[in-house]
């Protein structure tokens, strides 16, 4: 589709969307009122969770659906739904978890995305194997006859998964980038021996120097899917490049410097009726990239830079408050030293950063020049950079290279 035809469908869709937003108590009296887009409120995680009730269009109570999403954790059976509604719950990368409602036609819908727009259709039969935090009856839908969907629990160890992914063979690899580059070691010390036709990285940040080892140790391009819990948002073209699912998502753009460079999306699905998302502000940084060889006019992400979260918060000589992005962190990493791979840079305190390298500790030094020439420029002064003996990151959560936790 060209970029009018896509403006076309969106509009097209609204409007049936903004009928049906009429069953959610909390929009009820702007959709009745035929208000646009842009005329409802903007939310995040603490609106939408905080009105979770309202929003919802089929009566389900918050706290009855988080007791069904928290046994299904602890019991590791994701079967339960109310009524037709499967209940799921966020990692909570941002320190407060999110419930998710997807209704029996909603997961249908999201199945042939999947197939459609990443797996990609085949009469051959083919073995998915799915590294999940928490299974879902959304992910078990993709289960057919030609596509065997095996579950990969990430509570269980990943050497203890070696076997099964040796016997299983799969021809689809789905999983965290932290867990393929745990398993790419494997691949490289010969105890893994699989040769999936596609791998896919989903749930975590694939950081540029995570992809490039990934390629070199698979031999192929990784694919990347944009999901989230607010949606299945963009999924890459054959060239590797990340596009926004613009024929069911209207994005807007919240610029977050002057250059306009980076932005936070605001996403409003025209699909999503049991819970619906509108005008949803996600704290991803996004960079946008506007010639993909594929010629796709849906909107490119040129990279993912990592979230608000992961925007490292100083004070400068003069008091004043400085953010330095991420990305000037692990380029730091790259400038030390092309040889890095497994790292974390975490700011503790206004006067402390901790970096972890892994086995690669005799390049501290050279992290420490790199990242005092950042704080440098920005006249930062008095930071204590710390070697940590141990990641900031625990795996089966998600990875993020650079963070605050202040």
């Amino acid at each position: 589709m060209n970029r009018s035809e896509i403006d076309h469908l969106q509009k097209t869709r609204w409007k049936f969307f903004r009928n049906h937003l009429k069953s959610s108590p909390f929009y009820r009296n702007q959709a009745e009122s035929q208000a646009e887009i842009q005329d409802f409120p903007i939310m995040d995680k603490a609106i939408f969770m905080k009105h979770f009730n309202e929003i919802n269009t089929r009566n389900i109570d918050k706290e009855r659906a988080f007791q069904i999403a928290m046994k299904a954790e602890n019991t590791r059976d994701f079967s339960p739904t109310i009524n037709d509604v499967s209940v799921g719950l966020s990692s909570g990368t941002t320190g407060n978890r999110g419930l998710f409602l997807v209704s029996e036609n909603e997961r249908a819908m999201w199945v042939a995305c999947v197939l459609r727009r990443v797996i990609g259709w085949s009469f051959k039969s083919r073995s998915v194997a799915f590294f999940l935090r928490a299974n879902s009856n959304l992910y078990n839908s993709v289960q057919s006859n030609l596509l065997q969907f095996h579950y990969m629990d990430l509570l269980i160890p990943i050497g203890e998964h070696i076997q099964k992914l040796n016997t299983i063979q799969p021809t689809i690899l789905v999983a965290q980038p932290s867990v393929l580059i745990e398993l790419a070691k494997y691949m490289e010390n010969k105890e893994l021996k699989i040769n999936p036709t596609k791998i896919i990285a989903v749930a975590e940040v694939l950081y540029p120097e995570d992809n490039a080892y990934l390629k070199s140790v698979f031999n192929q391009i990784i694919h990347q899917v944009y999901q989230c819990t607010e949606g299945f948002l963009a999924s890459t073209c054959e060239f590797g490049t990340l596009h926004f699912h613009e024929d069911y998502l209207f994005i807007e753009k919240k610029y977050l410097d002057d250059s306009k460079t980076r932005f936070h999306p605001i996403i409003t699905d025209l699909k999503r009726k049991s819970q619906p998302v509108v005008r949803y502000e996600l704290n991803d940084i996004i960079h946008e990239k506007t010639d993909c060889k594929c010629g796709s006019s849906a909107m490119a992400i040129e990279k993912i830079e990592g979230r608000s979260d992961d925007v490292l918060i100083f004070k400068d000589k003069n008091s004043m408050e400085i953010k330095i992005y991420p990305d000037f962190f692990r380029r730091a990493i790259l400038f030390a030293d092309k040889s890095i791979i497994d790292y974390t840079i975490t700011q503790v305190s206004d006067s402390l950063i901790e970096v972890y390298l892994g086995e690669q500790k005799d390049l501290f030094q050279k992290v420490v020049l790199e990242t005092q020439k950042i704080l440098n420029h920005f006249h930062i002064e008095n930071v204590v950079i710390k070697l940590a003996e141990s990641p900031d990151f625990e795996l089966g959560l998600k990875l993020r290279r650079v963070k605050r936790k202040l």
